[in-house]
């Protein structure tokens, strides 16, 4: 394959990526504390951890627990904040060299609005990913992405106000259908869809008779929902007619591969970034010679190839 470049394009945008290999938000951190790791600028794109409105403190101690093939975490989405990020963090990414993506997290479709504003109008911002796993505290502490009027809204209303960034909605798996979920995010104006985030779990210890999280629960992530994720890709690549891009469990250039027959057309690296901060690099190092191995020379005729029958 000559080159790994990936092109993701719509209806009225086009988003380049040296290759299909992002970080996942939340895992990355800003993208500079992963510097002495790897040179940033070989990665397809980086997307940074939460942005809110204000700056977050998070959940309380204990907020991260492993679990077999796995960790929990209920981080709460500690973050600097959207002013602090735009003023002392972004300025130091390579952003001329590689997208810098965005994610989004508010309580309310307002906020929402305001945050996509405010990162509209950055020019190092290359693209908006909405976290639609967030409670609207409008609606009784209803998720965002359980519901699909609720998230086609909140995806309307960043859409709105996004200017020439590209939308990407990062879709949750704890729904009964992600299917109709996907659709409506599809129809108030999603430009690509990210997923899965976290699902749902807890984990508790015998001995204290405790749980392993302040919170109680958290989200579980790594290797153990790779095939929750898979599925999702498949299901959700199938069901719309916007680009997908895979997260959960990615450890390897196989597992990239594997997204992307499933119908990906990226992939995020996200827990694997915890037990080896090099991780993201290493794919992307390894990549031209799985690439090789699995004889693909085009990602347009092996995206989706999936044979079911």
């Amino acid at each position: 394959m000559e080159t790994l470049r990936v092109t993701l394009t719509g209806r009225d945008f086009f988003l380049n990526l040296k290759n299909p290999v992002l970080t996942a938000s939340g895992t990355f951190g800003y993208g500079l504390e992963f510097m002495p790791y790897g040179d940033l600028q070989i990665l397809g794109g980086i997307v940074v951890k939460g942005l809110s409105l204000v700056p977050r403190e998070g959940n309380p101690m204990p907020r991260i627990a492993e679990t077999p093939c796995g960790m929990l975490n209920s981080i709460g989405l500690q973050n600097c904040g959207v002013e602090a990020f735009l003023r002392d963090k972004l300025p130091l990414l390579p952003a001329d060299a590689l997208p810098v993506i965005a994610n989004l997290y508010a309580t309310s479709t307002g906020e929402f609005g305001e945050l996509a504003t405010v990162l509209a109008a950055e020019r190092a911002i290359a693209a908006l990913e909405v976290n639609i796993s967030c409670p609207n505290v409008n609606e009784g502490g209803s998720f965002f992405g359980q519901d699909p009027r609720m998230a086609a809204a909140v995806t309307a209303a960043v859409k709105k106000n996004a200017g020439a960034k590209p939308v990407i909605v990062k879709l949750s798996p704890n729904v009964t259908d992600i299917c109709e979920i996907a659709r409506a995010c599809e129809a108030g104006g999603a430009d690509m869809l990210s997923c899965i985030n976290t699902l749902s779990g807890m984990a508790v210890d015998l001995a204290g008779r405790r749980p392993l999280l302040a919170m109680i629960t958290g989200g579980l992530s790594g290797p153990a929902i790779k095939p929750v994720a898979l599925r999702c890709v498949w299901q959700v690549s199938r069901a719309v007619g916007i680009p997908v891009i895979g997260i959960g469990g990615a450890q390897c250039a196989e597992d990239v591969l594997e997204f992307i027959l499933a119908g990906a057309s990226a992939v995020q690296i996200g827990t694997a970034n915890f037990s080896r901060p090099d991780a993201a690099f290493r794919i992307v190092r390894e990549l031209p010679a799985v690439l090789e191995k699995y004889n693909v020379t085009s990602w347009d005729s092996f995206r989706g190839s999936l044979q079911t029958a």
